[in-house]
């Protein structure tokens, strides 16, 4: 007999003698049917399953920690007591019919006093305490003082002299004017950008004004001759921010190519590129303090660098969306930063997360803090808000309008600055217009009282 024919007869007879239990289910191992359910449960239940049997104590499940250890060392107690003696069983009744109030009496007293409740078994529990909101300072109110015109275009940026003599402020129509800022009359046109010129910085040791725009350069204008002196080519495309390091004849530029970038004011050589931002820089920050450098980016982080190596100190991921605002406290031992999500204040000592300002619901482009610690951030939908510095209170909130002109939608305040005396605000915005404010010098805590409510579970996320 050939060898297929021989296996087509085996398989017939199995199929003979098996076909009448075809549809019968195996019969179940329960030995193997446990452990294979309980290795399914360890495999997807296992964390759950492990905190929920380390609260259990005789199959009574407990909702806190407490409440379990305060039963165990009930249970505890109960192990050392002889059962012959009255005395304990006494003990051991009243122990069990009080130990709820027991147990509140404990937990009431903990938090009166503010002390550690400890434990025979060795385990201390600390008592939650409450954050308290401390009461903000007093803040007069700024009132609207002056509407500068004069750009025939969005007015982008500014920078104001450290004499306080006078300030500068860069537009969409390619041109950078000067201002008296005592009176706000023109003094001069700087023309040489062939696009919007995006940032301004004022030497405070040389006659010198920097600029930088979409046209990807930097320029140096020499005030005395009112003339371009110095050219810094590098960037491969729009330069927003640009900042000068008050002891080092230092210059940090950053823009949309991601990169910032350190230049030799006297050479014009470049001397650090730094690399690490995934996206276009908003604001660059500079001191003479640790860090030295703090940029932001719309890549939602902020990066502080060390500016004789050229690589980053640290990088504070906290905010969720671009972070567009960065502004320094003039004490340069913390700073501040401003994104949609929250306004967010640090220490420069270890990069520390201090407090969100919460409240200001829109894209914050500017930041300015003054030496009276009140913060105000600027938003692109014309916003204003007005915070304590040391609280995170918003004791104001103001909403600019357009001039007569133009539409609705250009009431956004792009950039924002205090003069040297912190006494008067300067601010650019969308309608072509700059707006100075000042403070109300007729409020005082009597007729403009802090309306503010204490807050003891005040919680600054990160």
């Amino acid at each position: 007999m050939e060898p297929r024919n021989l296996i087509f007869r085996n398989l017939k007879r199995t199929h003979d003698m098996f076909v009448s239990h075809h549809k019968d289910l195996p019969i179940l191992d329960e030995d193997l049917e446990k452990s294979l359910l309980s290795i399914k449960g360890r495999d997807a239940y296992g964390p759950i399953k492990y905190k929920v049997d380390e609260n259990q104590i005789d199959g009574r499940q407990f909702k806190s920690k407490f409440d379990l250890l305060v039963e165990k060392e009930r249970l505890e107690k109960e192990k050392n007591i002889k059962p012959n003696s009255k005395e304990n069983l006494t003990v051991a009744t009243i122990n069990q019919a009080s130990d709820k109030q027991i147990q509140l009496q404990t937990t009431a007293k903990s938090y009166k006093k503010g002390m550690e409740l400890q434990l025979s078994s060795g385990v201390t529990i600390n008592p939650k305490q409450h954050t308290h909101m401390t009461k903000p300072q007093w803040h007069a109110p700024w009132k609207l003082m002056r509407v500068i015109s004069g750009h025939t275009g969005w007015v982008r940026c500014l920078a104001i002299d450290p004499s306080n003599d006078w300030f500068a402020t860069g537009s969409n129509d390619r041109m950078i004017k000067i201002w008296n800022l005592a009176t706000g009359q023109l003094r001069l046109s700087l023309t040489g950008h062939i696009s919007t010129v995006r940032g301004l910085e004022i030497s405070n040791r040389h006659a010198y004004l920097f600029s930088c725009g979409e046209d990807k350069t930097v320029k140096c204008w020499d005030l005395e001759y009112n003339k371009v002196i110095r050219h810094y080519h590098g960037h491969l495309n729009g330069v927003y921010a640009v900042s000068l390091h008050p002891t080092e004849d230092v210059l940090a530029t950053g823009g949309r190519d991601n990169y910032c970038r350190l230049w030799d004011l006297r050479t014009r050589n470049q001397i650090h590129l730094l690399t690490g931002h995934t996206n276009t820089i908003s604001s660059i920050r500079t001191q003479a303090n640790e860090p030295e450098i703090i940029t932001s980016s719309f890549d939602s982080t902020l990066r502080c660098w060390d500016i004789r190596t050229g690589k980053t100190i640290s990088t504070l991921t906290n905010h969720k969306k671009s972070v567009r605002a960065l502004d320094l406290h003039p004490s340069g031992e913390m700073f501040i930063s401003g994104s949609p999500d929250n306004i967010k204040q640090w220490k420069n000592e270890n990069m520390e997360f201090v407090q969100n300002f919460e409240g200001h619901n829109a894209i914050i482009n500017c930041l300015a803090v003054n030496s009276d610690d009140v913060v105000v951030s600027g938003g692109d939908n014309g916003s204003m808000y007005f915070w304590d510095w040391n609280t995170g209170f918003n004791f104001q909130r103001l909403q600019t309008a357009a001039q007569s002109g133009s539409i609705e939608s250009e009431n956004g305040i792009f950039a924002m600055r205090f003069d040297m005396s912190g006494t008067r605000l300067i601010t650019v915005e969308a309608d072509k217009t700059i707006k100075m404010y000042k403070e109300n010098e007729e409020a005082n805590e009597e007729t403009h009282p802090l309306q503010w409510k204490p807050n003891i579970f005040k919680k600054n996320r990160y």
